[in-house]
């Protein structure tokens, strides 16, 4: 008879388990490692941002703050011109994220493909990323002047009217998020160049046995197992989106009028005269859309990758 085999446990040692062991994986830097960036973190983030909160309830100067409470939030919602700049902000964030994510999935499927130059392709993508914002907005500023702009001068040249690009009210919105569809677009047809490279090409291959089409192999592999990079476009595109700034001013300043300003140039606009609490409640109002809107998608967005 074989004897029974017995494991000698030693006092204070405990016998491991595989569920046991990631459990008790700790570290491998000390807990003041952290404490660099935990200050960092403290100084330029948490400590002025719930100071923000406290300030968007007073009239403060740089020498005198008197608390009015939520005086700053009614202002903010009562004047017309202030709401249009927080109506734009979402239509704004909204109309880019959207162009974004179709522009780019098509263009990520193109320079995928078997393609002549796409390496060179891809490079004139994403050139528009690497350069200034305000050089930009300068540069279509005068591309698309209605008078002595290139564009409306070869339009003319074929007998067609321009249009007031920056100077009409009904398109100002929507040609500035054109130019930052143009500018940003790179990043997302890079993001969703990494998506579709990782995807097995075996999945194709049995779709191709199958008879499918390319539509069908889109449809059933491509888009479905994009879907990571997606939200990640999604995320990236609308918090770009609703903190924009930068292209706005450097094209309209917020013009003609009012039609073109969102909640970061109306925060400016406000500094700029001298209210300074009631540029704060604006900063604090773009913090709570953001976090508004970019929670619930990110919630959606994950609970349908962990879905699949």
């Amino acid at each position: 008879m074989l004897a029974p085999v017995t494991t000698e446990v030693r006092p204070g040692r405990r016998r491991r388990t595989a569920g046991s062991t990631s459990a008790t994986q700790r570290s491998i830097y000390p807990s003041w490692f952290y404490l660099p960036a935990a200050a960092l973190y403290l100084v330029f983030f948490a400590v002025p941002t719930f100071a923000s909160f406290y300030f968007s309830l007073t009239r403060w100067t740089l020498f005198d703050t008197e608390f009015i409470g939520l005086e700053n939030y009614v202002q903010f919602f009562s004047e017309p011109q202030l709401l249009q700049g927080f109506v734009n902000t979402l239509v704004y964030g909204f109309v880019t994220s959207g162009a974004k994510v179709v522009l780019g999935l098509a263009l990520a499927v193109l320079l995928t493909s078997q393609l002549v130059g796409r390496g060179y392709l891809r490079s004139v993508v994403f050139f528009p990323v690497l350069v200034s914002t305000i050089g930009v907005g300068i540069t279509f500023k005068a591309l698309l002047d209605p008078f002595d702009g290139v564009v409306n001068t070869m339009l003319a040249a074929f007998g067609i009217d321009g249009p007031g690009w920056f100077t009409d009210p009904d398109q100002a919105l929507l040609t500035i998020a054109a130019v930052d569809v143009w500018k940003g677009l790179g990043i997302a047809t890079l993001i969703y160049i990494a998506g579709i490279v990782a995807i097995p090409q075996e999945y194709y291959e049995a779709a191709r046995v199958d008879g499918a089409s390319r539509w069908q192999q889109f449809r059933s592999i491509t888009l479905p197992l994009v879907q990571p990079a997606t939200a990640t476009v999604i995320i990236l595109s609308l918090i770009g989106g609703l903190r924009s700034f930068d292209l706005i001013w450097a094209t309209t300043g917020g013009g003609p009028g009012f039609t073109s300003d969102v909640i970061g140039s109306v925060i400016y606009k406000q500094y700029q005269a001298g209210f300074y609490g009631l540029s704060t409640a604006g900063n604090v109002i773009l913090f709570l859309v953001v976090t508004a809107v970019m929670v619930p998608i990110s919630i959606l967005l994950n609970r349908k990758e962990v879905d699949r």
